[in-house]
């Protein structure tokens, strides 16, 4: 199966926000074994969307199309599909009902705008929207079936998890097909890449690997198609067992779990709790630690100490240690751990302390050289790293190593840096 994702909205191509809706959708029809043949994103205007809508008729299965179904002038997107598909726009009665339950609840009035979002095509299947105003609405014309959703991510997501997927395996059938996804962190891609190598030419002509990485991750997706479920999950969990014994320390969760969460997991398990001192990295990790729900139950605090004042006065640093090694240094971060330690009365805690640019750096501690260390009780792992790229890309690099390295102490693997 062939598919298209069109975002259509003027606030995306002059870059107001960001399209996350065609990343989101294509990872869901991918999983699933849809072969994505192009996203691409277009203005508000009729010319633009019928002109995408002719080159792609006939040439994709899907074409999933998210924007431009507001009750204000410039959503154009309702009627142009309804001129398109040669349709008369008439009032559904369980459309209008779900945009008056949908106030109702929420005790607002309704006005006219929000009740002829209630108009729709005749010539399309409407799909419910449980969460906002607009429905969606499905079309089919020469073997092609047009799907409008909503632009707003928490109302298209439902829309098409709950309607258009499994409508889609209905009507359309779904390739067969079985994934997993493999976490991993500490190793760059290649050098995974030549870790696992003999792993990987073993796998069958049935299985596929794709690497993903992203900072300080490489997600490994291993792909089974073409048989039954139960052949390919006995598949996947051999395969990945072995794996385990290749790389062990390095694997950490499944399926996109992020290494906050896997940390969280081991938190609860152990029943410690953790608090963090925070230079370079500005509260991210604290951030990042605390967007996982149930988080409280171990996560305290912390500090977010910038300045070499406040390590003094909040974190009893030693100010000797930070005229003799600097700010940036083993002997300051792990002084930094110790002490929110101590503070916080928490069984571990992270610190990270660095130059995160563009300006500020020297030739003996250049931007992007950070060091990040992890206590619990006497023991603690610290670590140099000198990450490469802008600002932002340096302390989402090392929030992940810090977490990194506190994944390492709480599940027992020891890299050499305990002391």
């Amino acid at each position: 199966m062939k598919a298209s994702i069109v975002t259509i909205g003027d606030e995306i191509l002059i870059g107001q926000i960001n399209d996350t809706n065609s990343v989101w959708i294509s990872r869901q029809l991918t999983a699933l074994g849809v072969h994505i043949f192009e996203m691409t994103s277009i203005s508000d205007s009729k010319d633009h969307i019928v002109a995408t809508l002719d080159r792609l008729m006939g040439k994709v299965d899907v074409v999933l199309m998210t924007g431009g179904l507001g009750p204000t002038k410039d959503d154009l997107t309702k009627e142009v599909l309804n001129e398109y598909f040669e349709g008369k726009l008439v009032m559904n009665q369980e459309v209008l009902g779900t945009i008056e339950t949908f106030f109702s609840k929420r005790g607002r009035t309704m006005i006219e705008s929000n009740r002829r979002q209630a108009l729709v095509p005749d010539t399309c299947v409407p799909l419910t929207n449980n969460h906002g105003t607009a429905p969606g609405m499905w079309f089919t014309r020469e073997g092609t079936h047009v799907i409008s959703m909503p632009g707003v991510p928490y109302e298209m997501k439902p829309m098409l998890l709950e309607q258009v997927i499994p409508a889609m395996a209905e009507q359309l059938g779904l390739p067969e097909l079985a994934h997993k996804t493999v976490m991993t962190h500490g190793v760059p891609e290649s050098y995974l890449a030549e870790m696992i190598r003999e792993w990987e030419n073993g796998l069958p002509e049935c299985m596929k690997l794709a690497y993903l990485p992203r900072p300080g991750i490489v997600r490994l997706r291993l792909t089974v198609m073409g048989k039954s479920t139960e052949e390919a999950g006995r598949l996947l969990d051999e395969k990945i067992g072995a794996l385990h014994q290749v790389i062990p320390e390095h694997i950490f969760g499944y399926d996109d779990m992020p290494l906050e969460q896997a940390i969280g997991v081991l938190m609860k398990e152990k029943e410690m709790t953790l608090s963090t001192a925070e230079s370079c990295t500005g509260g991210n990790i604290a951030r990042l630690i605390t967007s996982i729900p149930g988080s409280s139950d171990y996560f305290r605090g912390s500090v977010i100490a910038y300045s070499n004042d406040m390590k003094v006065r909040a974190l009893s640093v030693d100010p000797v240690l930070i005229e003799d090694h600097g700010a940036v240094s083993r002997e300051v971060v792990e002084a930094m751990a110790s002490g929110v330690l101590g503070m916080t009365d928490t069984d571990v805690s992270m610190a990270t302390s660095g130059i995160a640019g563009p300006g500020g750096g020297t030739e003996d501690k250049p931007v992007g050289l950070v060091w990040i260390a992890v206590a619990c009780g006497n023991k603690i792992i610290s670590r140099e790293f000198r990450f490469g790229g802008h600002r932002a890309l340096v302390i989402e690099q090392a929030s992940i190593m810090a977490m990194g390295l506190l994944r390492k102490l709480l599940a027992g693997i020891d890299d050499g840096g305990l002391k």
